[in-house]
């Protein structure tokens, strides 16, 4: 009868456990999954990944399946659409057969391709999950799947295309500013530096605010979706600025859920940064200057 029953899905059936072999040694990240905080371990794109599946099966019960497989995957889903596997590598764990005890298996993706980071955003999220199933004929397939998170340290951007960002404001005989930041590409726990200068004021300026903002772009041509959002802003000063002030800017980045800057990601995804100078004036005007600035993952 047990047999039976473990056949046709009625009675318990198996648990797989999906442990990874160097876990202690990895670095972990908390990621939101469906609203609640969830713990992954952090891998590169060198890094092989390996461990072990246990099927756990209860004392004196059975499952019959037609074949036990571990898959590697790559996915990118945009939420108000599509699902697209990148990356998709599959070991066969075990020939169709009749489980009647606790049974585990080794597993190793040492040449996997993880090009791209994992990333969860507005309207799209980029995940790589191992997934084993446990494939049965007359019942559901039983099904496990447990995500990790890839970051990729990136090279130096050479120096001579990390000019300074130099920019004017204006509006005529009203406002002209000149700023300028050091650099145009940094580091996720860089500094950025700058300067404003005030070269002509006649509007009454009651105060100014950098923001950092982030412009994430999904799909293309008619289906392109950009959804943007302020990942912080801070006043630069307070009260009315007189010609030829300089107001000094330094914004420390480590502080901030930041990505690197991702441009094209499988023809599917972006993520831009921008920094926003933003003046407001005393009818609470709005003025607005914004620069893009490209940031890379200089440390894990």
């Amino acid at each position: 009868l047990s047999r039976a029953t473990a056949f046709v899905g009625l009675g318990p059936v198996c648990t797989p456990i999906i442990e990874i072999a160097d876990k202690d040694k990895r670095k972990k990240v908390q990621v939101s999954k469906d609203g609640a905080p969830e713990t992954l371990l952090v891998f590169t794109d060198k890094d092989a990944v390996s461990g072990e599946v246990t099927l756990k099966l209860d004392p004196g019960k059975r499952v019959e399946h037609i074949g036990v497989k571990i898959e590697f995957v790559g996915q990118i889903e945009i939420f108000y659409g599509s699902l697209h596997e990148f990356t998709n590598l599959v070991r066969d764990l075990d020939a169709p057969g009749e489980l009647t005890q606790t049974k585990s298996y080794s597993f190793d993706f040492s040449s996997v391709d993880k090009q791209y980071e994992s990333y969860n955003g507005i309207n799209v999220k980029l995940r790589y999950f191992l997934r084993v199933t446990v494939s049965r004929q007359y019942s559901p397939n039983i099904v496990k799947e447990m995500d990790i998170w890839v970051k990729n340290v990136q090279a130096l951007p050479p120096p001579e295309i990390n000019n300074s960002i130099k920019m004017e404001v204006g509006i005529e005989d009203c406002l002209h500013i000149e700023f300028e930041y050091n650099r145009s590409k940094y580091h996720l726990k860089d500094v950025v530096i700058g300067k404003i200068y005030f070269l002509l004021v006649r509007l009454k300026i009651k105060h100014m605010e950098i923001e950092i903002r982030k412009r994430e772009s999904t799909g293309s041509g008619s289906d392109l979706y950009n959804e943007s959002e302020t990942i912080t802003k801070f006043e630069i000063m307070d009260g009315a600025p007189v010609r030829g002030e300089s107001v000094p800017v330094r914004l420390f980045l480590s502080g901030f859920d930041l990505t690197p800057t991702f441009r094209n990601i499988n023809n599917k995804f972006s993520v831009k940064y921008y920094l926003n100078l933003v003046l407001v004036d005393e009818e609470d005007r709005r003025y607005f200057k914004q620069q893009e600035i490209t940031l890379w993952r200089k440390e894990l």
